[in-house]
């Protein structure tokens, strides 16, 4: 399976899917945002200090894809905004579809 077209910040992997990530520190609450380029927007409330952020972002990722947090790990952008999580065993379609609100998904390219 393919990740669908407007999920172009997922790439298969040999292990899942590599999700590409644009990280807001120290926002007001953690939430998915619209997709920048080839990047999706995640916003976290840790500040970008001593790993806050990065082990936030793969903890709200853990809990939204219903995912072991260790299944989930940063593999680029440790001090960078720009982040790649590797999604161990999800494939890009399927982390496509649980990264998908209810009521739609993330918004516009």
């Amino acid at each position: 399976m393919s990740a669908s077209p407007s999920a172009h910040f997922l790439r298969p992997h040999p292990e899942g899917a590599v999700l590409s990530l644009k990280v807001q520190p120290r926002a007001s609450r953690e939430e998915l945002g619209d997709t920048l380029g080839g990047e999706l927007k995640l916003k976290v409330t840790a500040p970008p200090v001593d790993s806050a952020a990065n082990e936030a972002v793969l903890r709200f990722l853990a809990e939204l894809l219903d995912r072991p947090k260790g299944t989930i790990r940063l593999i680029r952008g440790a001090t960078s905004r720009h982040k790649q999580v590797l999604l161990v065993g999800l494939d890009p379609a399927e982390a496509a579809r649980r990264l998908q609100p209810p009521g739609g998904g993330p918004g516009g390219a």
